[in-house]
């Protein structure tokens, strides 16, 4: 809980018998530490902050508190981007045939009121491309020296909310069908939205999924959730022309962005499991479990 938040045990002073440090003595240390703001002329990184500058030198200026999510997370995707050497890998799939399928589910009278999207398919395919490439389900050691390699396989998803994006996440991802993650992704969002997520529903991902489908773009280089390994970044998908082999056919294309940890991924491997990925994700009549 402290690595996940950037707080130095070291600090810490505990509450619990025999000195132990407990969740609450963390929790009560980054309260202090947001409190208090950063006192050595440092970031926190071990780098030379920004000089302050005073820009109403050059005209009206307003100045707003950041919310508390956007503070706490700040900090946490600072010392994520300071400390893994992020890649990050763009492709496109295919989802013409998935989409259909989607829609076909979606008109069924049997699944009213669950609201299937896209991204209950992806979980799903992640679910897979994890097992198939382990280094993709894991964690680096604090040395660096080894992988630990997860047996669990649960996925984050980031939600936008009006204080800051929260990254609730759905556990066993591999056991459960599409319809049960559709369901668990809706209700989870929506809680998300509301303020109303527990701590230890944000925690123990393995990996993250960064959606700006419903918004737009064409690619991005989202910031790996640090201690996880991958984060897949989604954009809005697109109709193009596809060269079949014989002529041009309007295709829907979805834009993929995976960035990984070098030290715990290979590009070879990367692209490798994208491959992987794609195939899944383009043959989608499997998923459905």
């Amino acid at each position: 809980f402290a690595r996940e938040f950037g707080a130095d045990l070291a600090k810490i002073s505990g509450s619990g018998s025999h000195g132990r440090i407990l969740k609450e003595d963390v929790t009560q240390f980054i309260k202090a530490a947001l409190s208090q703001g950063v006192t050595d002329g440092q970031d926190g990184s071990g780098l030379p902050a920004i000089p302050e500058v005073d820009f109403s030198k050059w005209g009206p200026v307003a100045t707003e508190p950041l919310s508390r999510i956007k503070r706490i997370s700040g900090r946490h995707l600072q010392r994520a981007w300071l400390n893994v050497p992020h890649v990050t890998h763009h492709d496109e799939a295919d989802i013409t045939e998935l989409d259909a399928f989607r829609k076909t589910l979606q008109s069924d009278r049997a699944y009213e009121g669950i609201r299937i999207t896209l991204l209950g398919f992806v979980i799903k395919v992640l679910a897979s491309a994890m097992r198939a490439f382990p280094s993709l389900n894991a964690s680096l050691t604090p040395d660096g020296k080894h992988l630990v390699l997860k047996q669990y396989f649960h996925v984050g998803v980031a939600v936008d909310t009006e204080n800051g994006l929260v990254v609730p996440v759905l556990r066993d991802v591999d056991r459960k069908g599409i319809l049960e993650l559709a369901a668990e992704l809706s209700t989870l969002s929506a809680r998300a939205r509301d303020g109303k997520l527990k701590p230890d529903e944000m925690q123990g991902g393995c990996i993250s999924i960064s959606s700006l489908g419903g918004i737009g773009g064409i690619g991005f280089t989202p910031i790996v959730n640090a201690p996880e390994v991958a984060i897949l970044g989604l954009t809005r998908s697109k109709m193009a022309p596809v060269w079949d082999g014989e002529q041009f056919v309007p295709r829907l294309m979805q834009p993929l962005s995976l960035s990984y940890d070098h030290r715990a991924i290979d590009g070879a491997d990367g692209a490798r499991l994208m491959q992987v990925f794609k195939e899944l994700i383009e043959n989608p009549m499997g998923l459905l479990a």
